[in-house]
Formats: C-alpha cells, structure tokens, sequence
C-alpha cells in the first residue's frame, strides 16, 4: 500500500466524521432558522460568535496548528520521547497561560469589541448590547475549543483522525440542545445560543483531551515561554496570524460592513456560509488535516520528490470534489435555501436573500479547498513567511473590493447589497489560492505529474454534464416551489443523488479511475 493510499483512507475517515458533523450543524441551522429567523437576534449572535471563531484560527486549527504540527512531526521523526514529553508539556502550558489571559481580556472588552466589529448595529435599539452580552457568555468557547484543538493536533500527528474529526458534532448537538430545552427558560431565548456555545467547547474538551493518554503524551502543564519548543512554534506562529486565517478576516471584514446594511444581511452571509462550509469541511479541510502532517514527515526525511508527488495528489483529489461542489451550490443555490431554511420565522425573503449570497460565494470554493492543501506545503516545511505575504494582499483587496462593489449597492439602497461583499470575498479567496500557486511553483517543491490536462480536462466535461442535468431537473415540467415538506426534501435529495452519478459516469465514460484516489499519478 502506498502512503498516498493511506492519505486517501485517513482523507475518506476524516471527510466521513466531518459528514456527520456537517449533518448535525444543518440541523441546528434549521433550527435556528425556524426559532429566530434572519433578523436583529441572528444578526447579533452571530457577530457574537465570530469573534472567538475567528480567534480559534489563530490559537487553534489555524494558525497554531500550522506550526506545532510540523514541529511535533520532527521530533517523532527523530524518536526523542524525553524531548517530545517536554515539548508538548511546555507548549500545552504555554497555550493555556495566552488563552487564559486573552479570554479575560475579551469578556472585560466585550462591549467594545461588539461596537469594534459591528458599528452599524448602534442605530437599532438593543442590538448592539445584545451582541456584547452574548460575546461575554462565547468568549470562554475560545480557551475550550482551543485546548480540544491542541489534543486533536496531537491526535492527528500519530494518524488519529477520526475522534478529533467527531468531536463537532457535540459541538452542533449541544447548541441544539440549548435551543430546545434551555431556550424556554430564558427571559430573552436567543440567549441560548450563547450558552450552547460554551457548553459545547466544555463537552469537546472533556472528550479529547482523555484521548491523549492512549499516545501516551497527556500533558503535564508546565509554563516557560524560554523553552526551545515553545519560542519555535511561537516564532512560527506569527507569520501565520494572516495567512491560516485569511478567510476568517475576510468574514470580518464583511461583518463590518454588513452591520452597516439592512436587518438580515449578517444573517444571510452567515446562512449561506454555513451551506459552503459543507464541501470545504468535508473535502479542502479534511484533506488540508491530514496532509499537513504527511508533508512534514516527507520534509524530515528530505524526500523532495516523495513531498511533490504527495502535494501533486492532493491538489488533483481537492479539484475533483471542489468544482461539482462548486457548480452544483450555483446551480441549486436558491432550491437548497428555500429547502434548509425556509420556515417558521425564515421567510421567503430571507431565503431568496440568502440563495444571493451562496450563489456569489460558491464561485470561489475551488479556490478555497485549493488553499487548504497549498497552505501546508509551506507550513509542512517551517515556511510560514510566505503565506503570510499572499494573504496580506488577499485581505487588502478583499477591503478594496467590498468598497468597490458593495458601497454603490448600499448608496442606492440596491435589495441584496450583502451578496457584494459575498462576491468581493470570493474573488479575494481566488487571488489568494493564484498567489500561493505561484509561490509553490517559485520554490521549486511542487513538479506537476504529467497528465494535469486530461484531468482538467475530465472534470471540465463532467461538471458541464452535471449542470445541464441539474439545471433540466431544475426547470423541468414539474415546480419545486410547489412542493411541501418531505416532498420538497426527496426531491433536492434526488436531483442532488443524479448531478452526483452524472459527474461519477462522465467521468468513468473519459477514463477516470477509482484507483487514482490511492496512488499518486
């Protein structure tokens, strides 16, 4: 069995549990359509909730982890225990120490930071002290989250994929919870979100960190920041800042302009970026997870040829699920909407809106899974620098964009001004991807396997004939907008299941084969 068949295995367990999980969030999306609509509550949690969101990329999965897994890599290579045991134990104690303090700081902040990031909610009434208050209840979530992130980094860097990959969905199914049973105790129930998201950091932790007792490096938190371990990864770190983050800035960005639109447009960008977190869960960072470690093995052991042909796979396997993805959320974008969300207080309105902003953002979902698997290439090798310079340009002309595209919207009170800065978010996530592109190329570790056309190829035709049959089944004799309830649901679900064995059978038919998921090409 080849490594890149061992890639594609722990790629196909950790694509499977982020399936469930993905499942459970939709769930708990819909739910949270149906109790809270798209309206002032939706807009304030969710501004909430992504602060401390995006500072998990930082101090969890994104940047922290883009420079401990690599380091923690070498040292197994090497077969030091005593170091690897020092090592873990210090940068756990480290880790814990930063988040502790920052945490602090953000509930004390929380106010300000609410006004920070959303300063167009302070000419509604309440909405922006509602968005404090429930930014004070999350933003311990951040030192949970952060620390179940650092057990599964461990986890993952010994092929242990699947529990740090599960362990989501007690995420989704403790803010379900708190929206059924808690909810009704509260003297304002959107307040519930609030509290499962801290419940759910709780519970992931509680969970995880056991689990380090099977590899036999459960820490013993010890703190100095002068240890060699924790000053590398720290120096590793801050490059990273910007560039493991690069879509979450952008999400930011466009939070801020959207608390400056009308009511809702918070709430549909995030509606619709829940939808195009589906394939990037389930094929760009699933993949992104599990070749970063691989890579930097294939580093440690100076195999130059054996890293190029690792990273050619994995950016031939994203493209295959990222561009069905990508054209079949365009293609249903408005089906999928009305289907997931649109009942109880999600309005047809909201759903219409909402399909805008999905349809502009799908556009860049290649880009996107694309990235996850260009990013480790550098990471993989200690090169942190680099990323950080294409995402520094991603953000500025993600900024320059949203100005360009969205402000005449706003200025002549256009309806679905947010899908502006879906659109300007997008194009910035395409630029990103070209840059690191072109710098993997630069360096000379990436030497494309031949054949690139005909694969190029092969999935152009096949997404083509995926389209034409999802846009026939679409506009067919019969209207989707006329069914109901289970029948509107077998209906998505089948016209999804056909798009799927088309792009399968067209790909077949030009001579695709399963075996090139294993091995290298």
């Amino acid at each position: 069995m080849t490594r890149e068949s061992g890639l594609f295995r722990s790629t196909a367990v950790f694509g499977a549990m982020t399936l469930l999980s993905r499942l459970a969030g939709f769930a708990r999306d819909v739910l949270q359509a149906r109790l809270f609509g798209a309206g002032n509550l939706v807009d304030a949690f969710t501004v909430a909730y992504q602060v401390p969101n995006y500072l998990r990329r930082i101090f969890a999965e994104g940047s922290f982890a883009s420079a401990f897994v690599p380091v923690l890599s070498e040292l197994r290579q090497k077969g030091d225990e005593q170091a690897l045991r020092s090592f873990v134990d210090h940068v756990a104690g480290a880790l814990c120490a930063v988040l502790l303090l920052v945490t602090g700081v953000g509930m004390l902040a929380a106010a300000w930071i609410a006004m920070l990031m959303a300063p167009g909610f302070a000419a509604e009434p309440g909405k922006l002290a509602l968005t404090g208050d429930m930014l004070r209840i999350v933003f311990p979530y951040l030192f949970f989250v952060s620390m179940t992130a650092f057990a599964g980094g461990v986890l993952n860097s010994f092929q242990r994929f699947a529990l740090p990959a599960l362990t989501p969905v007690l995420h989704n199914l403790a803010v379900i919870t708190a929206m059924l049973w808690l909810a009704s105790h509260l003297e304002r129930p959107i307040m519930a979100l609030a509290w499962g998201v801290l419940a759910a950091g709780v519970i992931q932790m509680l969970v995880l960190w056991p689990a380090l007792r099977r590899v036999g490096l459960f820490p013993r938190l010890r703190l100095d920041f002068r240890h060699p371990g924790v000053r590398r990864v720290f120096t590793l770190m801050l490059p990273t800042l910007f560039s493991s983050s690069v879509a979450q800035l952008n999400l930011i960005v466009g939070t801020i302009f959207a608390s400056l639109l009308v009511e809702g447009s918070r709430a549909y960008l995030y509606y619709s970026d829940r939808l195009v977190e589906l394939p990037l869960g389930l094929f760009g960072v699933a993949l992104g997870t599990v070749i970063l470690p691989h890579l930097s093995r294939r580093h440690a052991d100076t195999d130059a040829a054996g890293f190029s042909a690792s990273l050619d796979w994995g950016l031939r396997t994203v493209l295959l699920g990222a561009v069905p993805a990508a054209l079949g959320l365009l293609a249903l974008a408005e089906p999928l909407t009305a289907t997931i969300y649109q009942r109880g207080e999600f309005d047809a309105r909201a759903s219409a809106m909402t399909a805008l902003s999905l349809s502009a953002m799908s556009l860049a979902i290649p880009a996107f899974m694309l990235t996850k698997v260009l990013a480790p290439a550098f990471y993989a090798r200690q090169d942190t620098k680099t990323p950080m310079r294409a995402a520094i340009i991603t953000v500025v002309l993600n900024i320059s964009l949203i100005v360009v595209i969205t402000t005449p919207l706003w200025w002549y009170e256009v309806p679905g001004a947010h899908a502006g800065i879906a659109a300007a978010t997008a194009l910035a996530g395409i630029a990103n991807a070209v840059l690191l592109w072109r710098y993997v190329r630069r360096a000379g570790v990436w030497q494309p396997a031949p054949g690139w056309g005909r694969v190029l190829l092969r999935i152009a035709l096949a997404g083509a004939a995926m389209v034409v049959m999802l846009l026939a089944l679409r506009h067919g004799p019969w209207d989707w907008r006329a069914l109901s309830g289970l029948a509107r649901w077998l209906w998505l679900l089948g016209t999804i299941g056909v798009g799927a064995l088309t792009y399968g059978a067209v790909l077949l038919a030009l001579g695709w084969r399963v075996r090139e998921l294993r091995h290298a090409a």
